[in-house]
């Protein structure tokens, strides 16, 4: 019988799905008989965004590498969870229904169906009666339930501020959703608009994001781009007076150490000093000029390296050094951002290289503070800033200082002058969590303009704000026609009356509905516990005892598998939303994933892959032509699963074969066609020789850890070496030949079910124990041993495993090299390591 994926492939995945294989055991009432509950394993994928295009193989490839890793957690005995679902709310949804002329909603199906219908290809083992879509009001209700949440505890807040708008979104967008000044999503150029909008205090939880990242086994250069992010600084707040005026400039800085050096401020173009100060700037039109270029300008430009820095002397007032008493120069430079510290800095030309440029642009003095030359007088002329570390110079008392202890010396002298406060500030702020689109979950508050006016509203200090209640959600999104954005700071639905017309929960006057919608990533920040809720159909609520009682069981997620590029967006904000619900009283976690692994790139042609690079890789074809198992072997076999690979089609067919050898040797050797049915359980030929046995459980053991590792390239490629092996054998044992078979189960699912079917056993083989290997059949009988004189490696070779000190040293003395490098002295003295090394003294 010839080896046909798509027969056995499409006739597996019906059986599975019939079955419940890989529907996990959520309560006692579904456990089968007597048997004993196993012990649960949340396995966790990124769910998709369903884009129109369908699903490519670089979505495969990250689905596949969770999927192995489930597949051999409920063959080692756990009851695996393997949810799926789409994450279908926002801007690229919207976009590409407003670029075809379809609605989004109508759009969200067909994209759903041809999702799913690609999902069910590649042959995971997902738990497919828990999915959700988040454009679901079943889902979104619950969305806006933690929007109710944030608001009611005071995490939720709306003000008027400067934020990022993109042009061609025509919506704000979060910091973390800004690349390079360039929208993540379009790629357009990120401008400033004042605009009031809602925002999460994220910037509560910095210090304990930070701090927990030291708790979480997550890959490394996650946890790195989050420190990064949330950028924790300690330092000073130091105040520069301003001559005949009430209130100094407040700088924050790391640097109190340069204190002396600092020879003119700067303030952000936003600063409110401007402003206050405008009536003594005797140069307020080029002033005003200047901020005004600088709103043109998006925040990666102004900061930007080697790009000539502008800025505008304030004429007319002067900032005091609190250190030297010198009055100093006050200028407005976009290279300062309002947003970081506090919108002001004291610049230290000689000791940073910004400040350097700016200074040599419009002849200001550089002062050296840290000389390298200490204690020589003399200080180097600079050429650029010197930012090193040193001892300080020219700094009354503290000169001859290390820096290090003068940033907290310096510090505590201006302090008990009250010119200085010690402060630790993060780089990380609040979450922009509204936007001005349609597709999205609408924000569930409500405006009283009667409330507000006398001063009532849900808290003190928002006045005729109130959440929807409870009973009333979800807060549907209605089916407009024109659901296109408008370019200015409302959404399309803020001219649907029907849908913002609304009575006031508290007075019941006419008041009128919040029409902005949800960040979606508010949507992603919580959908792990939203397939648990779909477990029973939606009738589960968060707070009750029912869904902590299954939360409890299964969370947080033992393993979560996604792409890097979230490091800073859903992988921050789905860590702050499970602290807040912990901190409500809502879960027992505040860290939802126990372990993280970022998945890697996969690309084609040396490129990522990319719609408008035109090198996006369909599946299906493959698929049709060669199955689903081999296209699955072939893309864990690029390399390692969190490095990625080039995808080129020219290796797939190296797979295909191996496949087609397994299937050939099961029936030409292993079952041959006469002794088939009731004589399968006996031996075929002669016992397997011990060479054999070792090839296979040191086979076990290292698929074994490659898994667990991820490592499923060097999995796969041993897997190859021992069917190479068994291919040479003149006859196998059936029952080591299942070994083999259990063992390429989780990469080729559906060739190694069939297989195992038609050795006549019951039930599936991705429900039987993982093979275990056998520490008789994998011990070494030899291992190399170097050979060092006087503590340098020269000479090793194989020795016998066990041997002893007396028999090692006879063999290390009388091989060449060692007579050669001892050069007929004796040796002194003979230091022995089993099993590794053996060192001669001389």
């Amino acid at each position: 019988m010839k080896y046909n994926p798509q027969k056995i492939e499409k006739k597996w995945q019906k059986i599975w799905q019939k079955k419940r294989v890989y529907e996990p055991n959520f309560t006692p009432r579904q456990a089968r008989g007597k048997k004993k509950l196993k012990r649960p394993f949340y396995n966790l994928m990124m769910f998709p965004y369903p884009s129109a295009e369908g699903l490519h193989v670089g979505n495969m490839y990250a689905f596949v590498g969770a999927d192995i890793h489930g597949r051999f957690k409920r063959m080692q005995g756990y009851d695996v969870f393997e949810p799926i679902g789409l994450d279908g709310f926002g801007i690229h949804s919207e976009n590409y229904a407003l670029k075809i002329g379809k609605h989004p909603a109508d759009q969200a199906k067909i994209s759903e169906k041809n999702f799913y219908r690609q999902l069910r290809m590649i042959g995971n083992g997902f738990a497919w009666e828990e999915r959700l879509e988040t454009y679901d009001p079943e889902y979104y209700k619950w969305t806006q339930w933690i929007f109710v949440q944030m608001f009611k505890s005071g995490l939720a807040y709306r003000k008027k501020q400067a934020v990022n708008w993109c042009p061609s979104c025509k919506t704000v967008l979060a910091d973390e959703q800004v690349i390079a000044g360039e929208c993540e999503r379009c790629g357009t150029t990120v401008v400033k608009k004042e605009l009031e909008q809602w925002f999460f205090k994220i910037t509560d939880y910095a210090e304990r994001l930070l701090n927990n990242l030291e708790k979480i086994d997550w890959s490394e250069k996650i946890k790195v781009a989050q420190r990064n992010w949330i950028g924790k600084s300690e330092g000073a707040v130091v105040k520069f007076p301003i001559p005949n005026f009430q209130f100094p400039i407040e700088v924050f800085t790391t640097r109190a150490d340069t204190l002396f050096g600092a020879t003119y401020v700067v303030l952000a173009p936003e600063h409110s000093k401007i402003e206050n100060l405008k009536l003594q700037i005797e140069n307020w039109e080029e002033v005003k000029r200047y901020i005004a270029g600088a709103k043109n300008k998006s925040e990666a430009e102004r900061i930007a390296e080697g790009l000539e820095k502008t800025g505008v002397e304030i004429k007319g007032i002067k900032a005091t050094n609190p250190a030297t008493g010198e009055e100093i120069p006050i200028f407005v430079a976009d290279y300062v951002l309002a947003g970081y510290g506090t919108g002001a800095i004291m610049a230290v030309p000689a000791h940073d290289q910004r400040d350097f440029e700016f200074a040599k642009k419009f002849n200001l003095p550089i002062k050296m503070v840290i000389c390298p030359n200490y204690p020589e007088p003399k200080c180097p002329v600079l050429e650029r800033a010197y930012e090193e570390e040193g001892y300080l110079v020219a700094s009354n008392e503290f000169t001859g200082m290390f820096c290090q202890k003068a940033k907290n010396a310096i510090a505590e002298w201006l302090a008990k002058k009250d010119l200085a406060e010690k402060k630790t500030t993060f780089r990380l702020r609040d979450w922009l969590i509204s936007r001005q689109r349609y597709w999205g979950a609408p924000i569930p508050l409500i405006f009283c303009e009667t409330c507000r006016h006398e001063g009532r509203g849900e808290r003190k200090d928002m006045p005729g704000w109130h959440a929807v209640m409870e009973k009333d959600l979800p807060v549907k999104l209605p089916h407009i026609k024109d659901f296109r954005p408008t370019g200015t700071e409302k959404s399309p639905l803020a001219i649907v009356e029907k849908f913002f017309k609304v009575r006031c929960p508290k007075c019941k006057s006419w008041a009128r509905r919040e029409t902005d919608v949800c960040d979606t990533f508010l949507d992603s920040s919580w959908y792990y516990l939203g397939y648990l809720m779909a477990s029973e159909n939606w009738k589960l609520k968060i707070e009750n005892s029912t869904f902590s009682r299954l939360a409890r069981k299964w969370l947080p997620v033992d393993m979560y598998i996604g792409g890097a590029e979230h490091a800073v967006l859903h992988l921050l904000y789905v860590r702050f939303v499970a602290m807040a619900l912990r901190d409500l009283g809502f879960i027992h976690f505040e860290e939802p994933f126990k372990k993280f692994r970022a998945h890697g790139l996969l690309i084609k042609d040396g490129a990522k892959m990319s719609k408008s690079k035109g090198n996006v890789v369909n599946p299906d074809e493959y698929i049709r032509a060669y199955g689903a198992d081999t296209l699955r072997m072939y893309l864990m076999f690029l390399g390692p699963f969190e490095q990625g690979g080039d995808f080129r089609d020219t290796g797939i067919r190296g797979i295909t074969r191996f496949l087609e050898r397994i299937w050939k040797l099961t029936h030409s050797v292993i079952l041959p066609p006469p002794r088939r049915g009731k004589n399968l359980k006996r031996s075929f030929g002669q016992s397997p020789q011990d060479d054999l046995n070792k090839a296979l459980h040191k086979t076990i053991k290292k698929v074994t850890e490659d898994i667990e590792n991820l490592q499923y390239n060097t999995a796969i490629s041993s897997l190859m070496i021992l069917v190479n092996e068994l291919e040479k054998q003149p006859s196998l044992e059936i029952e080591n030949w299942k070994l083999v078979i259990k063992l390429l189960a989780p990469f080729a699912p559906h060739i190694a079910e069939e297989l195992w079917s038609q050795s006549d056993e019951k039930g599936s083989v991705h429900l039987v124990k993982w093979p275990k290997f056998n520490q008789k059949f994998i011990k070494e009988e030899t291992f190399t041993l170097i050979v060092q004189i006087n503590g340098k490696v020269r000479d090793l070779f194989e020795a016998p495993a066990g041997i002893s000190r007396e028999e090692a040293a006879r063999l290390a003395l009388g091989r060449e090299k060692v007579k050669t490098w001892l050069a007929e002295k004796e040796a002194k003295k003979i230091i022995f390591v089993p099993g590794k090394l053996i060192n001669i003294v001389g």
